[in-house]
């Protein structure tokens, strides 16, 4: 896997980085210190006190969670 985006992320912050996806998400975001490690990460951004999936975020999202992808198979 490309380095650049490989994220091994629990499964907190996988759904959270779901949750993103729609405008109404970050009143249905829970634990504060997922959105900080995401944002550690560059997958997430605060904006206004706001969480927003980044570029970086998205790209992550669609193409899934190293970790996850393991568990699948």
């Amino acid at each position: 896997m490309n380095d650049e985006f490989d994220c091994d992320l629990t499964l907190d912050q996988w759904e959270a980085l779901k949750a993103l996806r729609t405008p109404a998400a970050p009143g249905r975001l829970r634990g504060r210190h997922v959105v900080e490690s995401l944002a550690a990460l560059g997958l997430v951004a605060i904006d206004g006190g706001i969480p927003v999936m980044t570029a970086r975020g998205r790209h992550v999202l669609i193409r899934g969670s190293s970790r996850l992808l393991d568990v699948a198979a």
